[in-house]
């Protein structure tokens, strides 16, 4: 089963918390004999620091939320944040556990204004609670233990602009100069997607324009405008490459692919396919029509969707 971005960030805040939880149980308990002497907790967390992997920096709190020592970082003491208020930042409003370690969601930074996110640790005196240790951490310096998700292939559905939907039925679809030459033009992405590398392409019907990525130069894109893909000579620009093994949509499937697509462009002037991609190596199409939602899905559930899944049974 392919995990999800979700499924990533559990896997990867749950090393963190196994690496974090054990060196903060034992500061906390370290510093709790100090409690209310500023310089004595700013002297433990100093000292203590660099047991606590990743840490950008140190500090106590009382229950209430308001800091009793300074911030401890890297270079030693960071003046400025003693007796601060943090009782209204994201990471004191979550529910510490029972056994009394947190560590929070990710949050922006109010100084740095960097993602971030807080472990918060009870600090205890003859089991009354003091307040807590906490420890800040740019998500810069974490490592990242758990595997890239993949995108899910499951039909989604995404709603757009409720502006645009609200005003669907006073507007009709306008022919682009694509439109006029569609076929042919459908015919020449057929042949650069399956035969010339390019392994991506976004399609964008009302604009007349293509955006591509080729497998020999991934990281930038190129646009044909509706000049270029009404000339099949733009064909000799791409060399010839073999189809790719990874590929998740058979090279005969393309041609089916890019048909559904031109009927889904042309068979209401009211509800239309505005923009659509396709990506060769996950196997995923992207639909937007003109009600400004998009459909998400795998290639060959597209191919099995008929005209009254798009349109209705009136259809």
């Amino acid at each position: 089963m392919h995990q999800t971005w979700k499924d990533s960030i559990y896997r990867q805040r749950e090393q963190l918390a196994y690496e974090l939880r054990e060196p903060l149980t034992q500061l906390g308990a370290q510093c709790a004999p100090a409690w209310g002497d500023r310089e004595h907790l700013n002297g433990i967390l100093a000292e203590r620091l660099e047991t606590v992997p990743y840490c950008s920096c140190l500090y106590m709190l009382g229950t209430d939320g308001v800091q009793v020592c300074d911030n401890i970082g890297p270079t030693g003491i960071v003046p400025g944040h003693f007796g601060r208020d943090r009782s209204q930042r994201p990471y004191m409003k979550e529910q510490v556990p029972a056994w009394g370690f947190l560590l929070s969601d990710a949050y922006i930074s109010l100084l740095t204004h960097r993602p971030s996110l807080t472990a918060l640790q009870v600090v205890r005196s003859d089991q009354a609670m003091l307040g807590h240790l906490g420890a800040d951490f740019d998500l810069r310096n974490l490592p990242v233990t758990s595997e890239l998700y993949e995108e899910p292939g499951n039909w989604r559905q995404i709603k757009g602009d409720p502006a645009i939907r609200s005003n669907l039925f006073q507007q009709n679809r306008v022919e682009s100069p694509m439109d006029r030459n569609l076929e042919q033009t459908l015919s020449i992405l057929e042949e650069l997607m399956a035969e010339r590398g390019i392994f991506q392409c976004e399609i964008s019907f009302s604009s007349s324009q293509a955006t591509i990525w080729v497998v020999d130069d991934p990281f930038r894109y190129r646009i044909l405008d509706h000049e270029a893909l009404a000339d099949t000579d733009i064909c000799l620009v791409y060399p010839s490459r073999p189809y790719p093994d990874k590929a998740l949509i058979p090279a005969a499937d393309i041609a089916r692919v890019l048909d559904t697509m031109q009927a889904l462009r042309l068979a209401d002037e009211t509800i239309y396919l505005r923009q659509a991609s396709i990506n060769l190596f996950n196997g995923l199409v992207s639909l937007t029509f003109s009600c400004d939602g998009t459909q998400c899905m795998r290639y060959d559930e597209l191919l099995q969707k008929d005209r009254a899944f798009w349109f209705g049974n009136a259809a």
